[in-house]
């Protein structure tokens, strides 16, 4: 069976420019932190990446502190830190705030205190971005960056949380970009490496991997090809409104992620439809997994407004680059088939 993969937002497929990067310095030998020529070729390598990142990221002067991924990212941004924050962040964030600042129905959150909070710039569920204030402390970008034109030294933020594994790069290594001059307590002490904020060997491979992706990922965006998925996007969602009068598109009239797609039927159970369109060849979401793979209510759409049994009924397909038009309509016929089951069971 000819498989369609649907869930950028989870993962996205290895870049080739990634691939090269990290198969080009496999064999190097040194530890980044050595002083002899094997250990300055190794400190090059992250070096580069770092520049690529800051250049991608819009990032260029601000420190760039590499980490294990997104989620050590937001325990080093915001561990002790007694941020405030919405019940919408990511778990990784989530974990490590106070969920108190209200969400409104179209996804948007208005903080009371920007100096003391979290935000995310788009929700990895929904696809909903936000409009970010100014003296922000901390924003996940892990799903806008690559996807949206960003600049962290326009932000305003003091800190953005990124990952390799969101624009290309590989799995596990991610980043805290932060505002030169700003404080930021290692969580992992030891040898004092990447500036005294976390300690440890560099993964030099993955790192390289990084840097490569993140360039190539800032090329593509220049050059519109996540306008082209944006319209793949609204092809899909146009058919399946055409076969689905009573499908619930979240955050249809808002800005949102290119390549984001929320849905949900009342009273058909998105762990289905995951399993469903599995069957059938399609990798989707629901609209939460946890990290055991378990299936539960999405709680951004509960923040919403939405209630419990229809948070439940959420799953979401988020598309790529080399997602095709031809793809997104043989999901909707082979979605909309089985929606007519589900009616038909149901009535």
């Amino acid at each position: 069976m000819r498989r369609s993969y649907l869930d950028y937002n989870a993962t996205a497929p290895l870049r080739a420019e990634a691939r090269a990067a990290m198969i080009a310095v496999m064999d190097q030998v040194g530890n980044p932190s050595s002083v002899h020529a094997e250990g300055r070729a190794a400190k090059a390598i992250v070096e580069k990446a770092r520049g690529q990142i800051a250049m991608a990221f819009g990032a260029v002067g601000a420190d760039i502190v590499f980490t294990s991924g997104a989620t050590e990212a937001a325990a080093l941004a915001c561990a002790g830190r007694g941020l405030r924050g919405a019940d919408i962040e990511h778990d990784a964030v989530a974990a490590w705030i106070q969920p108190d600042q209200l969400v409104r129905p179209d996804g948007g959150v208005a903080l009371t205190e920007p100096e003391k909070s979290v935000l995310q710039m788009a929700n990895s569920e929904t696809g909903i971005v936000q409009s970010l204030p100014k003296g922000l402390a901390v924003t996940d970008a892990s799903q806008a960056f690559g996807k949206l034109p960003v600049a962290f030294n326009w932000l305003g933020a003091d800190m953005a949380l990124i990952s390799a594994h969101k624009i290309g790069g590989p799995k596990g290594i991610g980043a805290v970009v932060l505002r030169r001059g700003c404080d930021l307590a290692a969580q992992i002490k030891g040898g004092g490496q990447e500036m005294g904020r976390r300690a440890g060997t560099e993964n030099v491979v993955a790192i390289a991997g990084f840097g490569a992706a993140a360039e190539g990922a800032a090329q593509d965006l220049a050059a519109g090809v996540w306008q082209r998925v944006a319209e793949i996007r609204n092809i899909l969602e146009t058919a399946l409104e055409t076969g689905s009068k009573e499908i619930i598109l979240v955050g249809r009239d808002t800005e949102r992620l290119p390549n984001t797609s929320c849905l949900a039927v009342p009273g058909w159970k998105g762990e289905t439809q995951v399993m469903q369109m599995d069957l059938s060849g399609f990798a989707v979401s629901a609209g939460s997994a946890c990290s055991s793979g378990k299936v539960k209510a999405s709680r951004v759409l509960r923040a919403m407004g939405y209630g419990q049994d229809l948070a439940a009924c959420a799953i979401r397909l988020s598309l790529g680059p080399n997602t095709t038009e031809a793809e997104v309509l043989e999901f909707a016929d082979v979605w909309l088939e089985k929606y007519n089951k589900f009616r038909a069971r149901a009535a």
